[in-house]
């Protein structure tokens, strides 16, 4: 089996801190404008105070003016909310379910109405993976994969479910796991549009009742032990020297009746086989410094002998030709 990877304790770590955030808290959602609006009271609130205590106007005055100014500010902060294109708010009054709202600028009471919730209605990505997992024929594998969905009733993905992202990453997890123990390795190495498919339709079962449709489940790698590894490797390198031998035997085959073919066309022949002989003689004597070793049976039968004397008197008189003749009054060595 292979040793555990080094990242194993950090992923383990991102699974406890995801289900960690699938407690969901408060969001004030606070936009700019709301912002700017309250400092903008907040800092008139401020101002005319001062300018009405310069002015000798009494202090009951302007404690009329500065408090309902104080609670505009706050009122503005809370009861404005901008959600963006692609949000929905769950407004809860009294902690009951009124509405959605969104997107665009919208109005509640503050204290009153609250909006802990913000659904997001794009397309999400959340990859999850099994470790050590067991397939069919006991081989333990890590597989990465990586979930497309989407939030398509923001009222069902808010009610329904305490956190619905920690919910469909654990939903995910365990059909992998459940997949995988099912299928035989190599159905998992090979197969994967399969799988693809049969996880899917498994988590997108389990997500409708939440409001969330599952768009796509893609297999990102497989990680299977090494020694396993190695061993499949030299069984593929086996099986190519297999076909490979078996490529061969199959042109030896060929080859051979060819022969068969040609022999039968110099059987009843007897001149057509001799002119081939010297052919193929001359062309292996054409070669600088080839030599050809003939039977002298066949030298006897196609008078070889006479040939290969010729063929040695023309490269004699070739090569007396190329040598240079010495001069008449060169000395003579004793």
């Amino acid at each position: 089996m292979q040793p555990k990877s080094k990242n194993q304790p950090q992923s383990q770590a991102q699974s406890r801190l995801a289900g960690r955030e699938g407690f969901t808290q408060p969001d004030y959602h606070i936009s700019g404008l709301a912002g700017a609006l309250s400092m903008l009271f907040f800092i008139a609130a401020i101002a005319g105070s001062i300018i009405m205590d310069q002015n000798g106007i009494p202090d009951g005055t302007i404690f009329v003016f500065f408090i309902p100014m104080v609670l505009l500010s706050v009122y503005f902060l809370f009861a404005l909310k901008v959600a963006k294109q692609w949000e929905k708010a769950v407004v809860l009054r009294l902690g009951r379910f009124r509405s959605l709202k969104g997107p665009g600028l919208f109005w509640v009471i503050p204290i009153i109405d609250t909006t802990p919730i913000w659904i997001d209605h794009r397309v999400m990505v959340s990859p999850f993976n099994a470790e050590k997992t067991l397939t069919k024929d006991t081989v333990p594998v890590d597989v990465d994969a990586v979930l497309f969905w989407v939030v398509w009733d923001a009222e069902k993905a808010a009610l329904e479910v305490e956190d619905y992202k920690a919910a469909i990453t654990w939903a995910a997890q365990t059909a992998l796991r459940e997949v995988i123990g099912q299928m035989p390795l190599a159905d998992i190495l090979v197969g994967r549009a399969k799988m693809d498919a049969e996880l899917q339709k498994i988590i997108d079962e389990r997500t409708t009742p939440w409001g969330i449709s599952v768009q796509s489940v893609e297999i990102r790698d497989v990680i299977i032990p090494q020694a396993l590894e190695d061993a499949m490797s030299r069984q593929a390198q086996a099986e190519r020297e297999r076909q490979a031998r078996v490529i061969l035997g199959e042109s030896e085959k060929q080859i051979a009746h060819s022969f068969a073919e040609a022999s039968r066309a110099y059987i009843n022949n007897p001149t057509a086989l001799h002119l081939r002989a010297m052919n193929m003689l001359f062309e292996g004597l054409k070669e600088k410094g080839a030599m050809v070793i003939v039977p002298s049976s066949a030298v006897d039968t196609m008078n070889l002998g006479g040939l290969s004397g010729m063929i040695s008197m023309a490269q004699n008189a070739q090569r007396d030709l190329d040598t240079p003749a010495a001069p008449p009054d060169a000395p003579v060595e004793g």
